[in-house]
């Protein structure tokens, strides 16, 4: 009964994030290993959170003095991940916004030079001409 309280906030915390993500599974964005990695991240979370000595003696096993320890450095590790992968995110949505105004700059540009050559007064006769060239040849 002395962990109850804190263990119960953490798995409140923990389930409260799956809920949220599972929420956002319908979404495309979210790829399979990223949906199989975070239920596997909140099913250990639980679990050590319940059975504490089994973090320690994992740590022990891999040479870590502490469990907590061990959760740190892994903690540590994933917050790379997450960089990594938010900068990777960012830099394709940069490209891909590039990519998207340089297209609309060049439609904008052929559209207002259309404009601009069929406003002017020799190109309306230029175009009569042509259209009844076409037809004495048909």
């Amino acid at each position: 009964m002395k962990y109850f309280w804190i263990q119960l906030v953490l798995i409140v915390g923990s389930v409260s994030m799956a809920l949220v993500f599972i929420r956002t599974w319908s979404q495309a964005k979210n790829r399979a290993w990223k949906r199989i990695a975070f239920s596997v991240f909140v099913v250990v979370n639980v679990y050590a959170v319940l059975r504490p000595t089994d973090v320690t003696w994992l740590a022990h096993q891999l040479g870590v003095g502490r469990g907590t320890d061990l959760v740190l450095y892994v903690m540590v590790l994933a917050m790379g991940f997450l960089t990594l992968n938010t900068f990777l995110r960012f830099r394709s949505l940069e490209k891909k916004i590039t990519d998207l105004a340089r297209t609309v700059a060049i439609n904008e540009g052929m559209r207002h030079n259309d404009e601009r050559l069929s406003a002017e007064p020799g190109a309306e006769a230029v175009v009569e001409a042509d259209a009844d060239s076409d037809s004495v040849k048909a």
